[in-house]
């Protein structure tokens, strides 16, 4: 879905973070027909997980002697397609106010606000942030010809990148803007990348075809007019001080986690995590829910089934929040046949 900012959306519930709690509360909003929407800093859903250690493996997750990040989110996808989410990515929630119909709007750091009765705030330790380079006078160049994201392809479109990283960021980026690039080029401090080898054998084809170009190194400075850079200085141990002429710059130096704007939702803290009931999941606020590692409670938990445990739980109270006048049917997926006909599997069973 193509957003323009400033676009105005309408839902049953607004989910902030879609990392694997956040994807599996789709799911369980789904059976008691409740549509939602997601928004992440991302540009990807699975959060930590597929961002962090997509490869790494897991092995508390039910039913999976051994499962990775990214195969878990996968996973998740396929399970929650039948109810259809609409995700807003590379998108910060970073405001919330209650209008007088008793329903919440959340507006993103792109303009975009989303009207909804209920808010689940699934958002792990808080909000990724990109980690920035240590570069003297970096700043005024930021978001006219440095940048930590990419959120629009075509704003790069007959640009002469310098791609900086060597994580699956910086090489899915450098594989997806190259063929739109008047010229790119990959820069990272050593020729050992921790990005997918798949993806790694495709960008040293490139080099070796003369499509782009690979430079080892550090970056120490930069030089530009105004708000534009023009070249970027390296220096690496084997070919000493570089000068790099490029027009961009994207630099993916990893993330780290902060709270963010969600601090500023007038909700109660604890410790900067989000103390909640343990029969409903709810915060302070009524109609809105907070569950997996960014919540509070005793005896807490901070494991992914966990939260898979209070997404459910917080799907029975968000239905009554959207479907006041309904009567709430509890029902097994194994044998109710309506709710087996939304995941499209009636056919199969028996």
């Amino acid at each position: 879905m193509t957003e323009s900012k400033g676009t105005y959306f309408k839902t049953d519930v607004i989910i902030i973070g879609a990392g694997p709690v956040g994807l599996f509360a789709v799911f369980e909003l789904g059976l008691l027909d409740m549509k939602a929407h997601l928004v992440d800093i991302l540009d990807r859903p699975g959060g930590q997980c597929a961002e962090l250690y997509p490869e790494k493996p897991i092995y508390d997750i039910p039913g999976f002697p051994v499962i990775t990040g990214q195969g878990l989110t996968e996973n998740l996808m396929a399970q929650i397609k039948p109810f259809a989410p609409v995700f807003h990515f590379s998108q910060m929630a970073c405001a919330l106010k209650r209008l007088e119909s008793g329903h919440w709007e959340l507006t993103t750091d792109e303009g975009n606000r989303i009207e909804a009765p209920v808010i689940v705030i699934a958002a792990g330790g808080g909000s990724f942030v990109p980690k920035k380079p240590a570069i003297p006078g970096i700043e005024p160049y930021e978001g006219t010809s440095v940048f930590y994201a990419v959120r629009k392809m075509d704003q790069f479109k007959g640009k002469h990148i310098l791609i900086a990283g060597g994580g699956d960021s910086a090489l899915d980026w450098t594989l997806n803007l190259q063929p739109i690039a008047n010229s790119i080029a990959l820069v990272h401090r050593r020729d050992d990348f921790r990005a997918a080898p798949d993806s790694v054998h495709k960008m040293r084809a490139l080099v070796a075809e003369g499509k782009m170009k690979l430079h080892i190194g550090d970056i120490k400075s930069l030089t530009g007019e105004g708000a534009q850079i023009t070249s970027v200085h390296i220096h690496s141990k084997d070919a000493g001080d570089q000068e790099i002429s490029c027009d961009t710059l994207l630099a993916f130096y990893g993330l780290t986690m902060k709270l963010g704007p969600i601090a500023d939702f007038g909700l109660h803290l604890h410790e900067n995590l989000i103390p909640v009931d343990t029969e409903k999941f709810e915060t302070s606020q009524k109609g809105i829910f907070a569950i997996g590692d960014i919540n509070y409670y005793p005896g807490k938990l901070k494991l992914i089934l966990s939260g898979f445990h209070e997404a459910a739980l917080m799907a029975q109270q968000a239905f009554r929040y959207v479907y006041p006048d309904k009567k709430l049917r509890f029902q097994y997926t194994t044998s109710s046949s309506a709710l087996q006909e939304k995941l499209g599997v009636n056919d199969q069973a028996g």
